[in-house]
């Protein structure tokens, strides 16, 4: 059972380098970052049906094969820089878009649910016409990543891989009696709503990239970045995607998959713990593959780039 008092840990400051990110803001080329249409770097916004305007990088030549990423929450594409800079070195087209809500898209109160996030997708993926896709999900990432997968029109998905992913679910309930209480959920609410600047220190902080534990090498940059991430988004949208990420069952979508899987997971993440999710999850895929990192995190494509990197190209290419 997940303690609401490993999410939230004791406050700290964070914010040492604050003045070290407004000097990054001056540096000349730093804002060009936002121009559209350089190059083979790309960052637009698309419409969907229902008028949501939607944020998206996409990086790469439009021949080569695409990799779409699917962050976690709070954050956004963003938090994918590391692995969409190797696989762009690689030769691969390297796609992520901020979830409605989330980042530099829309902040509507409407479509928070696990069907709209992936029918975002899913008019994304028609908006850039990909085909032959991998798509790689971290956390509720995963979660939509599945469920867009396994209904994805044919053609346009090749291989998939979770990271960290939520999962089949992650509730307590009848039918998952070892999933999480909803009173912790409850104290995430309850966190946001009271102090959601603290609160998106405090996560990153201890159990998100696991900087709570004995020993751990702390990057405040990770810290930072995090808690920019989260404060870009929508009070309202990060506080109805913790029900998405926690209710969500997706057991039929893990069933229905039929293109190749790669299930990534620490088995020291206190954030979605592992029995709960990834071992559970191996079991529903008719072609999965999993992967355990010993003692890492929830934040382990972060902490430990260059082992999930080599990883997740292996599987692409195999």
């Amino acid at each position: 059972m997940t303690d609401l008092k490993t999410l939230i840990p004791n406050r700290r400051q964070v914010l040492q380098g604050s003045g070290a990110l407004l000097a990054v803001a001056a540096v000349p080329g730093f804002a060009a970052a936002t121009s559209k249409n350089e190059g083979d770097l790309r960052m637009a916004t698309f419409k969907t049906t229902d008028g949501t305007e939607i944020f998206y990088k996409d990086w790469g030549s439009t021949d080569a094969q695409p990799i779409v990423f699917h962050h976690g929450w709070p954050l956004s594409g963003d938090d994918w820089d590391n692995q969409m800079l190797f696989f762009l070195s690689k030769g691969y087209r390297v796609i992520a878009h901020d979830r409605r809500g989330h980042g530099r898209s829309e902040q509507t109160d409407r479509g928070h649910n696990m069907d709209t996030y992936a029918a975002d997708v899913a008019e994304l993926v028609r908006h850039l016409d990909l085909k032959n896709a991998v798509h790689i999900g971290h956390s509720t990432g995963g979660g939509e990543a599945a469920r867009y997968v396994a209904r994805a029109e044919p053609g346009r998905v090749a291989k998939a891989a979770l990271l960290g992913a939520i999962t089949p679910l992650m509730l307590k309930t009848e039918t998952n009696p070892d999933g999480i209480p909803l009173e912790v959920f409850d104290g995430l609410r309850a966190a946001l709503a009271s102090n959601r600047a603290q609160f998106f220190l405090d996560v990153p902080s201890g159990p998100f990239y696991g900087f709570n534990r004995d020993g751990a090498q702390v990057s405040e940059g990770l810290i930072q970045n995090w808690w920019r991430q989260g404060m870009m988004g929508s009070a309202s949208a990060h506080y109805q995607c913790i029900a998405v990420f926690s209710e969500t069952d997706q057991t039929e979508d893990l069933k229905a998959i039929d293109v190749p899987v790669l299930v990534l997971h620490g088995d020291d993440d206190q954030v979605v713990p592992i029995a709960n999710s990834a071992d559970k999850a191996i079991k529903l895929l008719k072609n999965g593959t999993q992967k355990t990192y010993a003692g890492l995190s929830h934040g382990f494509f972060a902490t430990h780039p260059d082992e999930v990197n080599a990883d997740l190209l292996a599987f692409i290419e195999s």
